[in-house]
């Protein structure tokens, strides 16, 4: 119930490990399809990933009907909110380095208090344009503890007005979102393949019914030689 029966011994049937491919690879174009669709289009619905999550909820879904392990199940479902998550800020990414145009802005305030990875301190910058118009999103990007009211950021920002504009921050790489975006997607389809494969029940075959007896057989059962 927890891992999986995976009641085989050898190798997994190849049926199984293409079966769990397939689910996998279908949840990762349903969950990052959605995300990439609703950034570059513009659809709120989309781009907010929601609907990524209902993908990921329809493959936890599949992996219970076909009874594969609990454990399994959940780690699936995890990695495919992760990926919903991650799905649309990776396609933001990509849209504003393809249209994307780059502005200078001047910080009117900074705030220090959001928490970000290892304990470190994120700071968030309001900014506005040169005509004293705020932007309606904070900066984190290029905005940092030496950061003060009054000085320069450079931003990025789609002229569609699709994606939220994003600070420039020297030394980051575009395809970091991307490559992470990769091993959701891959430790996505991976984790399928395996609930799939230990999904397998050997039980099913040895309770099949037996064939039934028919009148060859007992005809032939009777023309036997005792001697």
């Amino acid at each position: 119930m927890v891992w999986g029966p995976a009641e085989f011994v050898g190798l997994p049937p190849w049926g199984l490990v293409r079966e769990g491919i397939l689910a996998g690879t279908l949840g990762v174009l349903a969950i990052v399809g959605t995300g990439a669709v609703g950034v570059w289009t513009g659809a709120s619905a989309l781009a907010d990933g929601e609907a990524g999550l209902v993908g990921a909820g329809a493959l936890a879904l599949y992996l219970a009907f076909v009874r594969a392990g609990r454990a399994l199940i959940g780690i699936v479902a995890v990695l495919g909110v992760c990926l919903a998550l991650h799905a649309p800020q990776a396609a933001a990414g990509v849209v504003l380095a393809d249209r994307g145009r780059v502005q200078s802005v001047v910080v009117t305030s900074v705030d220090s208090g959001r928490q970000a990875a290892a304990g470190r301190s994120r700071y968030l910058c309001s900014v506005a344009d040169q005509a004293g118009v705020p932007l309606k999103v904070r900066i984190w990007r290029g905005c940092g503890r030496t950061t003060r009211p009054g000085d320069a950021l450079a931003v990025v920002y789609d002229p569609q007005g699709r994606v939220s504009p994003r600070g420039l921050e020297a030394g980051t790489a575009a395809t970091g979102p991307l490559r992470d975006l990769a091993a959701l997607a891959a430790a996505l389809v991976a984790g399928c393949v395996i609930a799939v494969v230990r999904s397998y029940r050997l039980t099913h075959a040895l309770s099949a019914p037996s064939r039934p007896f028919t009148d060859a057989d007992v005809s032939g059962h009777h023309s036997v030689d005792h001697r």
